[in-house]
């Protein structure tokens, strides 16, 4: 996992610092796991725009991820490493003794010709997937299902890792990427290891253009708008003070939005630290 930075030829190479896609074996996905993806521009079934900030962008195809890894007791070896445009992490296509192939996020470390498994008797290696209730206490985990049979809902972007704290009954308590720490039951999944790419954070894309190829445009600010526009609007030359806060009002910067009797408290031992 390495960086590549460029030579200030040109204004957008100058700040670029972008992923050298070394450990990436090959640049063809496998066509049975692709699915199509409509870009919408942020508009909804009635063409009305509901998202801003949305559209244009490179085509792009779908990969289908198996987040559930229900093919217990069968082995799989790693057959490639590939990018993947619609998530951070890299992907990993593995191939079952049976002859099915699926494609996974890749944790860090994963080789091709690595043989890997899941369920009962998987052992707590990087790539395999075990019942929270065999992983050894102290263990970093990611692709963390959150109910049993689910798929797997938390730490599944690059660099993303928790950590098996100890047990609690039927409960196992982690600690989670945002430094939460809560119960999850014994009988949920999670995969050995973090999920690769993990110098993703570091990476910049030197211009406004690299924007545009991911489908985003460009956001105008709250402050330069008017009054009917933004809360933050208005005002003459550069106004300065007031409580920054969203379009439709609601404060920015630590404003409390969770609700107090949120059914979830109860797995919630200790709130993230700001």
């Amino acid at each position: 996992m390495a960086l590549k930075k460029y030579k200030p030829t040109t204004p957008g190479q100058r700040f670029k610092i972008i992923s050298a896609f070394d450990e990436i074996t090959t640049s063809k996905p496998e066509k049975s796991l692709l699915a199509t993806k409509k870009s919408t521009g942020g508009r909804n079934h009635t063409g009305k725009m509901t998202v801003r900030n949305i559209g244009g962008g490179h085509k792009q195809k779908y990969r289908i991820i198996d987040f559930k890894r229900d093919k217990d007791g069968i082995p799989a070896v790693v057959k490639t490493i590939e990018y993947d445009p619609n998530r951070t992490a890299r992907i990993a296509l593995v191939c079952y003794a049976d002859g099915e192939k699926r494609y996974i996020i890749a944790p860090q470390g994963l080789k091709v010709g690595q043989t890997i498994m899941s369920g009962k008797e998987a052992t707590p290696n990087v790539g395999n997937t075990m019942f929270l209730s065999d992983v050894p206490f102290g263990t970093i985990v990611h692709n963390i299902e959150l109910r049993p049979g689910q798929g797997a809902k938390m730490a599944r972007s690059a660099g993303a890792y928790a950590q098996l704290m100890s047990r609690d009954g039927k409960y196992a308590i982690l600690r989670m990427p945002s430094g939460e720490t809560r119960l999850i039951l014994q009988a949920c999944k999670a995969t050995i290891g973090t999920v690769s790419n993990g110098d993703h954070n570091l990476e910049k894309s030197g211009k406004a253009g690299r924007s545009r190829w991911l489908g985003r445009r460009p956001r105008v600010r709250g402050v330069v708008m008017n009054p009917v526009d933004h809360p933050m609007g208005g005002g003459e030359g550069r106004a300065s003070g007031g409580i920054p806060r969203s379009r439709k009002g609601m404060p920015a910067k630590g404003y409390k939005t969770r609700a107090l009797k949120n059914a979830s408290n109860r797995y919630i031992i200790e709130r993230r630290k700001k």
